[in-house]
């Protein structure tokens, strides 16, 4: 072909870059359609156009033809081979449809086992009663999602028994009721097909015969049903179907229809509901099912936090108390005029806004007082660690006390001894002296008693005169030195206009104002607010030719009022360093200082308590600090420090 396509770009039948091309299996030439008959051969196709006709060489025919005949013979063989192998397998089928089924029966257990993985999934206590006693569940979706956003999913616990059946979830919206809903739903059904629940292994899970959803809106045109309807409809199927083994789970009961008869329809269900013994758990915005919650045996109410602060939902659940729905918050937040929330107000009247004022403030003492006892916690954890440490480390410095004094007893027998031995030999001197035996008997009698105060110290024992105490000072000397330093301590009255320095070395400056026990002082063209306590009389200083002016530039002063102008009285520290909060804290009171601000927050949060350490303990050294305390816990609390300057 290649010598074929040679020749004919050679004869000007066909362009230099053609190559050959495909057609039907075989290999043709691309001819245009006026010079096809310079080319002998048979014709396979031609472009759409119509210009260009593909065309299979003579001298290509044969090849192409022997081509043909063995991919047939090749297609023929697979047939045969394929024939063979199942003449072979076909008494062996059943066994093969046997092995498929443990296959697809392994490869659906290891899927499980991969999903659990994935999802974090954990085996809990499994018993053939219903029963919830959960901790940390979450929903596998969720949780999957939120992973590959590099975000964290909130978990739940939950606990129905049969003294709380029912639980009433009520909170504000888009915080998740729906979800807590949802993850109820997904958990326990994935235990029930065999699947490992996403929560912790000390979790207790039961058999539901029958679990009861009614989540999402079911309207149909067709079957000319309304969004309320569809909900009723639902219930009705809950009423007849529920039991002591069934598990019911409904979102927004009573919604679709007028607040007042859908809250008293959906009140009505509910005590039906409970009277079967079924398990449940609803979500809510009505005020009577909250009160129904809080008055009926085997019902309790429940709420997802939110945070007031910030303005944002928590996500968590917490069980025992009704949650709010904060519309008069978020309608502010989303910034809805105040002339009509302040209206709204006045239609709903008072007694439903002290509620919702109520249900705010205990949800905020509840998180308070939650975060306080783990706090608390922390720190009796911490006290544990420190007081078993300084117990093993008294022990130990026992252990070495004990051993150093047994090595300077023996130390000091080995001393008496040789101590003896050399007034032994004395006294041995003394007799072939013919000296005085009477005396001789009275400095062993004082050796033997001064050998025997050393074996067991005790507490009227002499103290050597270098480590004895220094004597205390005379009347005398205390009565000069008190007057010395009475003299040194009085200071003349200052007034403005002195002329003052800081200490014996610093540069004069001349006194502005006095206001109380401050004074304002001019320090060249630098002006600054100090103790009169610190300051000291001084010389007004000679004006020399070679003195230079000293002078702020414009650009200096301009920053300075810059930086007055955009001033806060509060810095937030939370999610910094410690190097970094602290030195941004230095140079906010530095900053509080210089603009004369009395007094300042600093929100460093709550978590461990280390970064609120280290910013007290800066502020503790600081001299411009006079104070500091926690801000009060309706706005902070402890993650808010008040500095007084």
């Amino acid at each position: 072909m290649r010598r074929v396509l040679d020749r004919a770009a050679a004869e000007g039948i066909v362009d230099k870059d053609v190559a050959p091309s495909m057609r039907d299996g075989r290999m043709v030439l691309p001819v245009s359609a006026a010079m096809k008959r310079r080319v002998n051969g048979i014709v396979h196709d031609e472009s759409a156009t119509g210009k260009t006709v593909f065309i299979e060489p003579a001298e290509v025919v044969e090849a192409g033809n022997r081509l043909r005949e063995l991919q047939m013979e090749e297609r023929r063989e697979i047939i045969r081979i394929l024939i063979t192998i199942a003449n072979l397998i076909r008494p062996d089928i059943d066994l093969i449809e046997a092995g498929c089924l443990s296959i697809g029966y392994l490869d659906f257990i290891k899927a499980k086992a991969q999903f659990a993985n994935i999802v974090n999934a954990s085996l809990p206590h499994i018993e053939k009663k219903p029963e919830i006693d959960w901790f940390n569940a979450y929903h596998p979706a969720l949780f999957l999602t939120l992973r590959q956003q590099g975000r964290s999913v909130v978990p739940m616990n939950l606990h129905l028994d049969s003294k709380h059946r029912f639980l009433i979830i009520s909170g504000p919206n888009a915080g998740g009721k729906s979800v807590a809903l949802k993850t109820v739903g997904i958990v326990q059904y994935m235990m029930q097909c065999g699947l490992l629940p996403t929560l912790y292994d000390n979790s207790h899970m039961g058999i539901f015969e029958n679990i009861l959803v009614d989540i999402g809106d079911e309207q149909s045109m067709e079957n000319d049903l309304s969004t309320y309807s569809s909900h009723l409809r639902n219930m009705k199927e809950f009423l007849r179907n529920s039991g002591p083994a069934t598990l019911v789970l409904a979102d927004e009961m009573g919604s679709g229809t007028e607040p007042q008869i859908g809250g008293a329809l959906a009140q009505s269900i509910l005590f039906r509901l409970g009277e079967s013994g079924c398990f449940g758990i609803v979500t809510t915005h009505y005020q009577n099912l909250k009160t129904f919650a809080d008055e009926t045996d085997g019902f309790i109410n429940g709420a997802m936090l939110y945070d007031r602060q910030h303005l944002r939902p928590t996500f968590q659940l917490s069980v025992g108390n009704p949650g709010s729905s904060f519309a008069i918050e978020i309608a502010r937040n989303i910034g809805l005029p105040s002339e009509v929330i302040d209206m709204a107000k006045e239609l709903v009247g008072s007694d439903y806004v002290n509620s919702d004022k109520y249900l705010l403030d205990i949800a905020r003492d509840r998180k308070y007082w939650s975060n306080k006892r783990q706090s608390i916690k922390e720190k009796e954890q911490h006290l544990d660690k420190l007081l078993e440490k300084y117990e093993d480390t008294a022990s130990d410095l026992k252990q070495k006390r004990a051993e150093i004094l047994k090595d300077a007893r023996e130390e000091a027998q080995e001393i008496l001894k040789s101590a003896n031995a050399r007034l032994e030999k004395a006294i041995r001197d003394i007799k072939n002296a013919e000296a005085e035996k009477e005396r001789t008997k009275q400095i062993r009698r004082e050796l033997e008693d001064y050998k025997e105060s050393l074996k067991e110290p005790s507490e009227d024992q002499t103290v050597p005169e270098a480590l004895k105490p220094l004597k205390h000072k005379s009347k005398k000397s205390r009565e000069e030195s008190s007057k010395k330093k009475t003299q040194t301590s009085v200071k003349p009255q200052l007034a403005p206009g002195d002329w003052v320095k800081m200490d014996a070395s610093g540069s004069a400056g001349k006194i502005i104002s006095i206001q109380g026990k401050k004074a304002e002082v001019a320090f060249g063209p630098l002006r600054t607010t100090v103790d009169i306590s610190r300051l000291m009389p001084a010389q007004k200083p000679k004006q020399s030719a070679a003195s230079q002016t000293l002078t702020v530039s414009s650009q200096t002063s301009e920053d300075s009022r810059r930086r007055q102008l955009n001033f806060k009285n509060e810095i937030d520290v939370r999610g910094m360093r410690a190097d970094e909060a602290l030195q941004a804290v230095t140079y906010f009171l530095d900053d509080a200082v210089q603009f004369n601000a009395s007094k300042v927050r600093i929100l460093h949060g709550t978590g461990h308590g280390i970064l609120k350490t280290l910013i007290r303990e800066q502020l503790r050294v600081n001299p411009n600090v006079v104070s500091y305390h926690d801000e009060d816990v309706r706005f902070g609390g402890a993650g808010i420090t008040i500095v007084n300057l």
